[in-house]
């Protein structure tokens, strides 16, 4: 018994909010570490799928530079991809002309413009830009944060933008969100422009919970102490349950116009330009608009789901701004890929994805004419190669 009360006397009492809190970090910490293997895993096995080549696949990113593109041997002796050679000499023998794709060679000055469009990866290819002025000598300019981001602009802002772009000294970089500016309407010499696409419904997901993460919300409020905190039940509310309910949010209404931080469903609106016709969703008025833009004045416009061809093409077609980017951002592909990076987005069926994707039809559509774009100056490089 003495013994027993010698222990009982040396029990340190641990305060009961303590004890709240240590059992708080270790469900945090289960929860995160959950998400991140579920993450790891459908990473690796994206990973796996891409690496396992097809006849539709073309050479990898380190085999390519901007003096040609060199076929690759396996040990066998066996060239790969001979049989897409083959085909794409003979189906774009007279189409696939590197020079007439690329843009590149119109712009007027050695000023690169990045009007990007959110959710696609952007702030990743903003920092590998940043890094790459560092090794390429070039200046890196970005728009300031802002309250309200506004990407439609009047006249009269759009002409301030142009000019401040234009003043830049050679070489330059400039990146802000901004729809299509054409910057000959001012009488002003043309800038390098450059973008990234991504899946529009993948993209609108991405976007949907992004504005609801809590360290979203903790940012803005460090940069702007007076924003008013959302509504908890708006924030609690989840994609799936937003569109079979048929909430305002996730109707996505053909010719619909809706302005705002909480729209961005309009990918085409970046590449359409600032008229009033570029606003209505989903129209075939704006798909026109947005596909002439590309091809006349786009030098690239990469796609986030292929990174490998999109570093490629853009070392390529802008070697004076992308040399070296493939290793670049291999090399420190870990911080890259942390980036933006969402723990807080839940993963969504397929069956509301295809629901969603049947209101997308236009906005799939633009995005498929840019991956196609993207693929015809790869395959530009690679005929280059077979006749030098």
């Amino acid at each position: 018994m003495p013994r027993e009360n010698m222990w009982r006397q040396r029990r340190v009492p641990v305060p009961k909010r303590t004890i709240e809190l240590i059992a708080l970090v270790a469900i945090s910490s289960t929860l995160f570490l959950f998400l991140h293997t579920r993450d790891l895993h459908s990473r690796l096995k994206k990973m796996e799928v891409r690496l396992q080549p097809g006849e539709d696949d073309v050479l990898s990113a380190n085999q390519l530079s901007s003096e040609g593109v060199q076929t690759d041997s396996n040990p066998s002796g066996i060239i790969h991809y001979s049989n897409v050679q083959r085909t794409v000499t003979g189906k774009y023998e007279e189409t696939l002309d590197i020079e007439a794709l690329n843009n590149t060679r119109r712009a007027d000055r050695q000023v690169l413009f990045f009007n990007r469009v959110p959710k696609v990866g952007s702030q990743t290819f903003m920092e590998l830009l940043r890094r790459l002025s560092i090794r390429n000598a070039f200046s890196f300019n970005r728009d300031r944060v802002q309250r309200v981001e506004t990407i439609r602009l009047a006249p009269i802002e759009q002409l301030h933008l142009a000019r401040m772009v234009s003043s830049y000294s050679e070489p330059s970089v400039y990146v802000k969100h901004v729809c299509f500016t054409n910057f000959t309407e001012f009488h002003l010499p043309e800038p390098i422009y450059i973008n990234i696409v991504r899946d529009p419904v993948e993209r609108v997901i991405s976007w949907y919970y992004y504005v609801r993460a809590p360290w979203y919300y903790v940012e803005r409020k460090q940069i702007f102490p007076d924003l008013p905190l959302p509504d908890p039940n708006w924030l609690k509310k989840d994609f799936e349950s937003c569109v079979l309910k048929g909430d305002r949010e996730c109707r996505y209404l053909e010719g619909e116009v809706h302005e705002g931080i909480g729209d961005h469903r309009r990918q085409t609106l970046f590449f359409c330009g600032h008229s009033e016709k570029c606003t209505p969703f989903n129209t075939v008025g704006a798909l026109e608009r947005a596909k002439l833009a590309v091809e006349k004045h786009y030098a690239v416009v990469g796609v986030l789901e292929d990174m490998n061809t999109t570093l490629t093409v853009l070392e390529n077609y802008i070697p004076r701004f992308f040399q070296g980017a493939t290793n670049v951002y291999y090399d420190q592909l870990n911080s890259f890929t942390r980036i933006n990076r969402n723990f807080f987005k839940p993963p969504v069926s397929e069956e509301v994805k295809n629901l969603v994707r049947g209101n997308f039809t236009r906005e799939v559509e633009f995005y498929q004419f840019c991956k196609q774009r993207l693929y015809r100056q790869y395959r530009a490089l690679k005929l280059r190669s077979d006749v030098l």
